[in-house]
């Protein structure tokens, strides 16, 4: 299985809208995401073709795909990016076929220095819903260190949670 991580199309952002309107309320539950929160799927397109139509440098988001034998099978996103600084991550395998085979652990990893490389970041923070067991496992594997747990909303999607927050320093 032939692994690419690059940064995201366009065209694929419809595979992210499409992941969470397709998505069963149990799932987005343990995404930690309120369905009330998604944005119409036109309305969501929209908003990432603004997005595209920006430098990098001033887009408030930046979107990485996940490819296995060139099929798209999940992705990531970061936000809360201040160039230079820090960032942060958010990971998702939309396969549920391809979940808890290791693939998303070489997926952060390589995603891990592409933020680095083109964000030039010298932290990077991913907040996952502390009782969804997958990503915490991910990251911990990817290299990521444990900071604390703590309540919060970690994105516009999402519900007020506990979230496990991991750090990779590079500063």
């Amino acid at each position: 299985m032939a692994i690419t991580v690059r940064p995201m199309t366009l065209q694929e952002t419809a595979l992210i809208i499409e992941y969470f309107h397709t998505a069963t309320p149990e799932h987005l539950e343990m995404l930690g995401v309120d369905p009330t929160r998604l944005p119409p799927a036109s309305q969501w397109q929209r908003l990432y073709e603004q997005m595209f139509d920006r430098p990098v440098e001033q887009r408030g988001g930046f979107l990485v795909s996940w490819l296995s034998d060139d099929t798209f099978l999940g992705f990531s996103t970061a936000d809360k990016i201040r160039i230079g600084q820090h960032a942060n991550m958010h990971l998702h395998i939309t396969d549920a076929s391809l979940r808890k085979q290791g693939i998303g652990v070489e997926c952060v990893r390589r995603t891990v220095e592409l933020y680095f490389q083109i964000l030039e970041l010298k932290q990077l923070f991913c907040e996952p819903n502390a009782f969804n067991v997958a990503p915490n496992r991910t990251l911990q594997k990817a290299g990521f260190t444990y900071v604390k747990t703590h309540m919060t909303v970690p994105g516009p999607l999402n519900f007020h949670q506990a979230v496990n927050r991991w750090m990779i320093d590079r500063g």
